[in-house]
């Protein structure tokens, strides 16, 4: 059974579809990548299965259990599913200890010093120990995005949802982030990331999804994506992706 499915999903906004009835199933252990123009609705179907947005039909369904409509478990839903996002969103006024313990003492009970003391160890895993201390605005961008990971991971989720996390770096930042997310990749992190960044996309995942216009048009493995795609509408895409010197 998938761990992530979903099935027929639409979303709406006024008059205006996003979604246009998405099926997507996303296994345990497995990275899927779905790519894409802007505004092909890659992030909101993110922000749906992590209950951020309403879907205007269909279901999705996390482990078996419906985890989409009235009646959902949102915090047991984003402990199981974390979430990152393109713009970090670090609580300013909290140290990066703090920001990294909330989670854990908000929606888990956890005791403040277990959280911080959990925290400072996964600050060490992905070489940000010495950062513990600091504010958010003392770290650059790539360091604000590890720790946003890290945030992600102090729930102890099945899975996450990356949505676009190196699009506002700087380029010479991009690595240190994907590097964290290809040590998760390795690990067997049950992954369903946005991504401009092709090449990382060919390299980690399992499967390749191509959104066109709120439709998941193509999805298969990378090398058939990228090597062979089937749609005209895939291989514009990809070529303006080569022709940007992006692939």
């Amino acid at each position: 059974m998938p761990f992530i499915e979903i099935d027929g999903v639409h979303k709406s906004y006024g008059d205006t579809p996003v979604l246009k009835g998405i099926d997507l199933n996303v296994e345990q252990h497995q990275v899927v990548t779905l790519i894409g123009a802007s505004g092909s609705g890659k992030s909101t179907l993110l922000r749906c299965i992590n209950g951020l947005e309403d879907i205007s039909g269909g279901q999705i369904r996390v482990d078996g259990e419906v985890a989409s409509g009235r009646g959902t478990d949102v915090d047991r839903l984003r402990r199981d599913v974390g979430m990152v996002f393109q713009h970090f969103n670090l609580f300013p006024h909290m140290s990066v200890v703090r920001n990294v313990a909330l989670a854990p003492m908000r929606v888990g009970g956890v005791p403040r010093a277990v959280a911080e003391e959990q925290a400072r160890v996964l600050l060490e895993r992905v070489g940000l120990a010495d950062k513990a201390d600091r504010m958010p605005d003392q770290l650059s961008g790539g360091q604000q995005q590890r720790v946003a990971i890290v945030r992600a991971l102090a729930t102890g989720p099945r899975a996450l949802l990356l949505d676009e996390i190196t699009s506002a770096l700087d380029p010479e930042l991009v690595a240190e982030v994907l590097a964290i997310v290809r040590e998760l990749a390795e690990g067997g992190m049950t992954m369903l990331l946005a991504t401009h960044e092709m090449g990382f996309a060919r390299e980690v995942s399992n499967k390749v999804c191509f959104l066109h216009q709120g439709v998941l048009l193509e999805e298969g493995p990378p090398e058939q994506i990228f090597g062979e795609p089937q749609q005209e509408r895939t291989r514009a895409f990809l070529r303006r992706i080569v022709e940007a010197g992006r692939l």
